[in-house]
């Protein structure tokens, strides 16, 4: 079993929509809808928790009546960075042993991804999914290549990610302490120094970011909805 935390008070500046990129629309229906139902499946999700801008509230709750969302969500205000709204919700996980933390701007999770990083999070601690990085990736400083970085042990980082409660919960509350921002939750974890599992992710597990993902997303949608 686990609660799963979804930071969902971001404003979305790269998107350019003017508004939370998770109401935009694939196939006619919300990106964060299709989120939640990849969870909603999962009888091992026992809470969401998502972390809003209350201002957003009223929208949420009408997006989840509306697409009939059955499982326990609740609501708690989100913070300035994601980081704050993970620790946040965190403060509303009760008498569970394992928390997912997962984009909620990326729809096409999988069951076998959510299995495979609880597992993993069970047997280390700590876990995420990633994928091998396929584009040669080269260190730039002042519009000049620096270094081409060996790419076979270089991997690009999804989400979800999976946690044991006191890991995560230890690792926010140094971060705090020590005014550190981390990209992701597992790089509070890995400040540390403690073991962070790896999983296979998906190359179609994309964050929608930006305008050109919608449209990749889009294609996306279509694709898997033939297999």
């Amino acid at each position: 079993m686990y609660t799963l935390i979804i930071p969902a008070a971001g404003q979305g500046k790269r998107m350019g929509a003017g508004k939370n990129k998770l109401f935009l629309q694939l196939d006619n229906v919300p990106i964060i809808i299709h989120t939640l139902r990849a969870f909603e499946k999962d009888e091992q999700c026992r809470q969401i928790i998502l972390a809003i801008n209350e201002r957003e509230r009223s929208y949420f709750e009408e997006l989840l009546q509306t697409y009939h969302i059955q499982k326990d969500i609740r609501f708690v205000q989100g913070g300035n960075e994601r980081q704050d709204s993970v620790y946040n919700a965190l403060m509303y996980v009760r008498e569970i042993e394992y928390v997912l933390v997962h984009d909620g701007a990326r729809p096409f999770v999988t069951k076998k991804m959510i299995e495979d990083v609880l597992q993993m999070a069970k047997e280390k601690g700590a876990s995420i999914c990633a994928v091998p990085v396929k584009d040669t990736i080269k260190k730039v400083m002042y519009d000049a290549v620096v270094e081409t970085v060996e790419r076979s042990q270089l991997r690009a980082v999804q989400t979800p990610q999976g946690f044991h409660v006191p890991i995560l919960l230890e690792a926010h509350e140094s971060a705090k302490q020590a005014d550190f921002l981390g990209t992701d939750d597992a790089s509070l974890v890995e400040r540390l120094s403690k073991d962070v599992g790896v999983v296979e992710g998906s190359y179609y597990n994309i964050k929608v970011t930006t305008p050109e993902d919608l449209v990749i997303a889009e294609s996306f949608l279509r694709v898997l909805q033939i297999q």
